[in-house]
């Protein structure tokens, strides 16, 4: 080499903070440097090394072509005057077997021949004047990685470009094969469309005699499902009388107090709505309730009306058989099955002393508990539990006393909740003869016959013809019927007197 090393600020082999800051952002590239005095090759790392480039370094071309043959390099900085290959030798062969590799050359001002040869043969980028500036030459070196890197960018373009127009000639190529294969489509599908069309109108032909022959069925069909649905509402309502008249001709067997089923149904039915329970499970309660005595009819007529706690051991041994005897009444009919099982178990406890079976707790069929409240709290408004007619309030406080012992709290609570209602509807009820009747007046319950069977059922409204044929029907019949209409001001009744012993006596639980 001509000439010693020489620097443009002495001790200044690095770049400064903001220089490093602002040359890092170049991408991290290989570069070789070439020169046969170590130190020069010593200078050159450590001003590069902090830019984060991977620095490799040969002392001749030779160990150059070497490392060039077993790493890829990006950039190579050669110096110019080496023993044996000098630079442009160096950088001549690097161009023809490296094409791609940026090329430096460092030179001194003696060398300016040799230099534009160089730059003719190696076709170099750029040459370095020596003594190099710093600044002077990492500019350099940063250019030429660019240059480098916009090569690289500019050939994987250009070979993108072919790649994606010899993609597009292919799809030219399919695409005109496949405009021949859809115009020969379209002459097939238009004849396929004339023949489509004529199939169409045959069978549309087809299908308008078709519709107006389903036309004509449905409209026989709606009306044939309308005479079902006429037959099934007059069935349901026949078999809803008939269990209407089953109770009526229990209670005509009974002849203690006419109504009584129905009662029992009423409450039973508001006690089920007030727990909120199925549409199905109401219209069975109701039902319990109006034949909930029905398996009485076989008992003696002494045992019929007689009081549970004046019956002798015999007798109520074969008064509680009764639930049994009305369920296998009831078993046959198979709308009933689910009220025979409530009547069964009508007389049982949720402290598991009551009868037929013994059961106790949640076993006790909650419409049997239901059955059994309303009919004890009727039989005590009735006086057929006692020697007395009980008040609503007298009533509620009765089967308070041991409904623990009887009902679940559920249904506790929900018989809690409608008694006010109850004294309520009680307290603006009056019981009135034929005469004393006006026109206006609504039934508060139902109008039944001496026999137990309903003349005109709860709601009913006078009229005046009405008052003339009940009043000519007692005449006739010399009976004076029970007439309970609602007031049109709540009047409070007076209190029953107290029972005999001034203790009122504890309910029976018909």
């Amino acid at each position: 080499m001509e000439a010693p090393l020489a620097h443009s600020e002495p001790g200044r082999l690095t770049p400064t903070a903001s220089e490093s800051s602002a040359q890092q952002a170049t991408p991290q590239a290989v570069l070789l440097f070439v020169d046969d005095e170590p130190s020069i090759l010593s200078a050159l790392r450590r001003l590069f090394r902090p830019l984060g480039h991977k620095i490799l370094l040969a002392e001749s071309g030779a160990a150059a072509l070497q490392i060039l043959e077993q790493e890829s390099v990006d950039l190579v900085l050669s110096d110019m005057r080496m023993p044996g290959m000098d630079g442009a030798q160096l950088l001549q062969a690097v161009r023809e077997r490296w094409p791609e590799v940026a090329r430096l050359l460092l030179t001194g001002y003696a060398d300016i021949g040799s230099t534009i040869a160089a730059i003719n043969q190696g076709e170099i980028q750029r040459y370095i004047a020596k003594p190099w500036d710093d600044q002077e030459l990492l500019l350099a070196v940063r250019e030429g990685l660019e240059r480098r890197r916009l090569r690289q960018e500019n050939q994987r373009l250009l070979a993108l470009t072919q790649d994606q127009n010899e993609q597009l000639q292919a799809a030219n190529t399919l695409l005109e094969d496949l405009n021949e294969q859809l115009e020969s489509s379209n002459i097939q599908l238009s004849n396929s469309n004339l023949e489509l069309e004529r199939r169409v109108k045959e069978r549309t032909a087809e299908l308008e005699q078709s519709n107006a022959s389903l036309a004509a069925a449905n409209l026989q069909m709606e009306q044939t499902n309308e005479k079902l649905q006429q037959a099934n509402a007059l069935l349901e309502e026949n078999f809803a009388m008939s269990i209407s008249v089953f109770s009526a001709l229990l209670e005509l067997r009974d002849g203690s107090v006419s109504g009584h089923g129905h009662k029992v149904a009423a409450l039973a039915q508001r006690l089920a709505e007030q727990l909120k329970l199925g549409a199905i499970e109401k219209v069975d309660i109701y039902n319990a309730g109006l034949l909930h005595e029905i398996g009485k009819i076989g008992l003696p007529d002494g045992l019929m009306n007689k009081t549970v706690s004046l019956m002798t051991g015999a007798e109520f041994e074969r008064y509680k058989r009764h639930p049994l005897q009305a369920q296998a009444a009831l078993m046959p009919l198979g709308r009933l099955h689910q009220t025979a099982l409530i009547i069964r178990s009508q007389h049982e406890r949720v402290d598991g002393h009551g009868f037929p079976d013994g059961l106790s707790g949640y076993e006790v069929p909650l419409g049997s508990q239901i059955i059994n409240l309303a009919s004890t709290f009727e039989s005590l408004l009735a006086g057929r539990l006692a020697e007395k007619e009980y008040s609503v309030q007298e009533a509620g406080a009765l089967i308070a006393e041991t409904a623990q012992q009887h009902y679940a709290p559920e249904l506790i609570e929900a018989f809690n909740a409608i008694l006010p209602d109850l004294i309520a509807e009680n307290d603006a009820v009056i019981e009135l003869d034929s005469q004393s009747l006006k026109p206006g007046m609504v039934l508060a319950r139902p109008l039944l016959s001496p026999q137990g069977s309903t003349l005109l059922p709860a709601g009913f409204r006078f009229t005046a013809q009405l008052l003339a044929q009940v009043q000519k029907l007692e005449a006739r019949d010399r009976v004076a019927l029970r007439y309970f209409v609602k007031m049109d001001k709540p009047t409070k009744k007076p209190g029953s007197a107290p029972a005999a012993d001034g203790r009122a006596p504890r309910p029976q639980h018909a």
